[in-house]
């Protein structure tokens, strides 16, 4: 059964190709890849974002408050009609992210966001998980946002599954079609050849990782993919706005 709840601190940093072949192979020495990147050098996650027609849930989280939440299904690949994805819930507390979903059908999951009430209880679902997104879907009035694709290799620790580190690449994002059965089109959010690493860990980050990661020079940032497209929308519409007044 797929993990259901995660509690983890993410730390998050933007590589250039070099920095990426560098760190990957470092890694290697102590972290082992994914199941399924050992057969696949890549595999695609695909996610709608939630929010509300004045964009609040990101507009909040972009100013940095100590607490912040937002919805989104994910799926892996794109999915079939009525094939199963994940309807998360997503809160970041003072740094520690605590990520909470269930699976649904892809139709269950559009009709729960649209309307509010909870899908029948099936033996793939999580009640507790349904009953809070429900909480949520009554303070909140959502709609699809955004569709957010990118191509992920991940790694565990080999000593402990509670290390997790990840990269994407070709981060794309649409307006449009917001349907994860519509394919994973968009437009890029990152330059060519740029990569997004996160370090996911439920404690500390191991000496090791902390000195490998000093040695090449490798320094957080804040990057949320959420967040970067809706400043990237914002500036568009700005620009066009601007264009208009001096047409």
């Amino acid at each position: 059964m797929a993990i259901e709840v995660f509690n983890r601190y993410e730390n998050k940093y933007l590589l250039d190709d070099a920095a990426f072949r560098t760190i990957h192979d470092k890694l290697l020495e102590y972290m082992e890849l994914d199941e399924y990147n050992r057969k696949h050098t890549f595999y695609s996650i695909t996610n709608i974002y939630f929010d509300t027609q004045d964009h609040a849930l990101i507009r909040k989280s972009l100013s940095k408050p100590k607490y912040k939440e937002k919805l989104r299904l994910r799926a892996y690949g794109v999915p079939a009609p009525g094939s199963k994805v994940y309807l998360e819930l997503k809160k970041k507390v003072h740094g520690l992210v605590n990520k909470r979903r269930s699976a649904l059908k892809t139709n269950e999951a559009y009709e729960f966001v649209r309307t509010g009430i909870k899908p029948e209880l099936e033996s793939y679902m999580n009640n507790q998980v349904l009953n809070e997104i429900e909480y949520f879907l009554q303070r909140y009035t959502l709609e699809p946002k955004v569709y957010l694709a990118y191509d992920r290799i991940a790694m565990f620790c080999k000593e402990s599954r509670d290390l997790r580190i990840t990269f994407d690449r070709n981060i794309r994002s649409r307006r449009h079609d917001l349907l994860l059965e519509s394919g994973d089109h968009g437009e890029p959010l990152l330059d060519e050849g740029q990569w997004l690493m996160e370090v996911k860990a439920e404690k500390t980050i191991p000496v090791w990782l902390a000195r490998l990661l000093s040695e090449h020079s490798m320094f957080r940032t804040s990057f949320s993919k959420y967040g970067n497209e809706y400043m990237k929308m914002r500036k568009q519409q700005q620009q066009t706005k601007g264009e208009l007044a001096y047409a």
